[in-house]
């Protein structure tokens, strides 16, 4: 299962377009948004991808109680939490998981996560993070636009964040069970 991973768009629309592009090359079996802005995602709806999106922190759909926040997926095997903060934020409702307590139950095996606006591939205490960066034209992180892909196999996941301009491999880990 191939799937690309974006955070952080914040309505810069011709870089979610020149993505689009790259899509229809890599063909993914689904394309996640991780907010900040999740309607962002739209051009990629319209061009036929399947996508599951959640909103950023300081979207104002994040206040809706009939918005999902955070969402726990099977991905193959793997149960991953996917959310735009890491961590529990000020802004969640009483009725959002709490990304600590399903890390410390064991409850995901992963979490993917935005915000930080800078990429990130690590695996804590058994749970691997991916922050795929941001897709703005700049910022002032000091890291480009990127995007991840990751492919997900019953054991592994296999996971490399590319330059959106260029698709070089910025980092790249494969991660066991």
């Amino acid at each position: 299962m191939k799937i690309i991973v974006v955070s952080d768009t914040h309505g810069e629309l011709d870089q979610v377009n020149f993505l689009v592009g790259k899509l229809r090359g890599v063909e993914p079996d689904l394309v996640i948004h991780l907010g900040d802005d999740s309607p962002d995602a739209d051009p990629i709806v319209s061009a036929g991808f399947k996508v599951i999106r959640v909103p950023g922190v300081f979207e104002e759909v994040y206040k809706d109680f009939e918005v999902i926040n955070r969402v726990v997926v099977k991905l193959s095997d793997w149960y991953v939490l996917l959310t735009h903060t890491p961590e529990s934020h000020k802004n969640d409702l009483p009725t959002d998981p709490k990304p600590e307590e399903l890390v410390s139950r064991k409850a995901v095996d992963a979490v993917f996560h935005g915000h930080t606006h800078i990429p990130r591939l690590e695996k804590v205490n058994g749970v691997v993070y991916l922050n795929p960066g941001h897709l703005k034209k700049s910022d002032k992180k000091g890291w480009p636009a990127t995007y991840a892909l990751v492919t997900v196999g019953d054991e592994e996941l296999s996971i490399e964040v590319r330059n959106l301009s260029d698709d070089s491999v910025l980092l790249s880990k494969v991660f066991r069970r």
